[in-house]
């Protein structure tokens, strides 16, 4: 609770400006409005500059759910948020703008845009409200609940976008490289902003403030998160999805170490939803090279998975004999819209369910990373591919991981990327007759 008070001291930030709402009418607008639009357009311009100006301030697990078990208190949760969400907003919204101008003229991305210009400015309306009057705080609530949703198609979006861009204007290294750095940045700030948004929203949003579905959980985080019902809970959703399109699929073999506590079941302070959303990616990936990899036949090699909770660390692996991948390809395994799989049909009818748009894994990735833990990929082509989840054992050491705009990520967008400082083997033998000796 003193964390989150302290961080309110952290900013101090001026008065924002009024927001105007102009309906629009059959004739023209007239010069002065136009004149009035961008001098409003110019002022919330100004105030991204000045929040972006702030680093965001990452929370422990242990501080959401210390603010959350045992001072829930309304009008705290609205004070730290109206001043933390811009901030984060800010600095995502900058990194924005120095997107390639081609990739930010495509509609899907200008509509991306438009719902974080939005959503930053209903968040500044209630910078100098009173956090002591119920109505302001109940309204708080409200708008949470609006931006959460208007956000809920940001991924596809943001990803038909880049298939707007590459479709007219193709793939360029440098423009992949500095667009990879991107997404990852700007999907890793949106879980972060979710992260708050969703906490807030279960804590305070409607009548019920115990959710019967998940009693123990405060917010979306579980005290007590049983590591491997998550687990059996993800696999037989996978399953079902392979058995659907398979008619088949591959059985689970499932062991857990508990270092700390021998014989009784692994469990850790964490957000279920996120180690779910690892784990079935990592189950329907499995599954579908298994069951391409052996065809026809009547029995499959099982997936194993292990569970180990140690002093730092609880660690999730998941084996398959799915035939592996190469070495050069596990890399590319992780970039946004690379699939293995063929593209799915836009009507979904055509689509296998175990393949998407390439961007599971490096989006479960991120979740993984969210709370300083990892996911990597360990393949023995021509046999299988073990996946490995790292997460923090400790609440304590499970700390938001938030990009921060300033001078070091400006530089990465704006460096040109010279030529590679390692020679580049050539794939033609050397003619060692025409070799010149110093």
């Amino acid at each position: 609770m003193n964390r989150i008070k302290g961080l309110l001291a952290l900013h101090s930030p001026g008065r924002g400006p009024k927001t105007h709402h102009t309906s629009f009418t059959k004739t023209w607008p007239s010069a002065s409005t136009l004149s009035h639009a961008a001098k409003s357009s110019v002022s919330v311009g100004k105030e991204i500059d000045y929040y972006s100006k702030f680093s965001p301030s990452p929370l422990s697990m242990k501080q959401f759910l210390d603010f959350g078990s045992e001072n829930a208190c309304e009008r705290t949760s609205f004070a730290f948020l109206r001043q933390e969400l811009p901030v984060r907003l800010a600095n995502i919204m900058k990194e924005i703008n120095l997107l390639p101008d081609n990739l930010l003229s495509t509609p899907s991305v200008r509509l991306v845009q438009s719902w974080y210009m939005q959503s930053f400015q209903e968040i500044l309306e209630f910078k100098d409200k009173n956090a002591d009057d119920e109505k302001i705080t109940y309204d708080f609530t409200d708008a949470v609940i609006k931006i959460r949703n208007r956000h809920n198609d940001v991924i596809p979006t943001m990803a038909q976008g880049l298939g707007e861009y590459k479709e007219t204007y193709g793939t360029d290294p440098v423009v992949s490289q500095n667009v990879q750095y991107f997404l990852d940045r700007f999907y890793m700030s949106r879980i972060s902003i979710r992260m708050l948004l969703n906490q807030h929203t279960l804590l305070f949003g409607g009548n019920v403030k115990v959710n019967p579905a998940h009693p123990n959980q405060i917010g979306s985080i579980d005290p007590n998160c049983h590591v491997s019902e998550v687990i059996k809970d993800a696999y037989e959703n996978a399953r079902n999805l392979c058995d659907r399109y398979y008619m088949n699929s591959p059985e689970l073999i499932l062991e857990e170490f508990n270092v700390k506590e021998p014989r009784k079941p692994v469990t850790v302070v964490y957000v279920p939803s996120h180690l779910y959303h690892m784990v079935f990616e990592l189950f329907k990936n499995a599954m579908r090279a298994t069951m391409e990899l052996y065809g026809d036949t009547t029995k499959y090699p099982p997936i194993r998975l292990q569970i180990a909770l140690g002093t730092e660390d609880l660690t999730v692996k998941l084996s398959d004999r799915g035939g592996g991948v190469p070495l050069r390809k596990i890399e590319r395994l992780f970039t946004y819209t690379y699939s293995t799989a063929p593209p799915p049909s836009i009507d979904g009818s055509l689509a296998a369910p175990l393949a998407g748009y390439g961007y599971g894994l490096p989006i479960s990735r991120l979740y993984a990373r969210y709370f300083q833990g990892d996911l990597k990929l360990y393949s023995l082509e021509g046999y299988g591919t073990d996946a490995v989840i790292y997460i923090r054992a400790l609440s304590t050491e499970s700390i938001e991981r938030l990009p921060v705009y300033n001078k070091s990520a400006w530089k990465h967008y704006k460096t040109i990327h010279e030529a590679d400082d390692w020679c580049v083997p050539s794939k033609e033998p050397k003619d060692m007759t025409t070799f010149r000796s110093f």
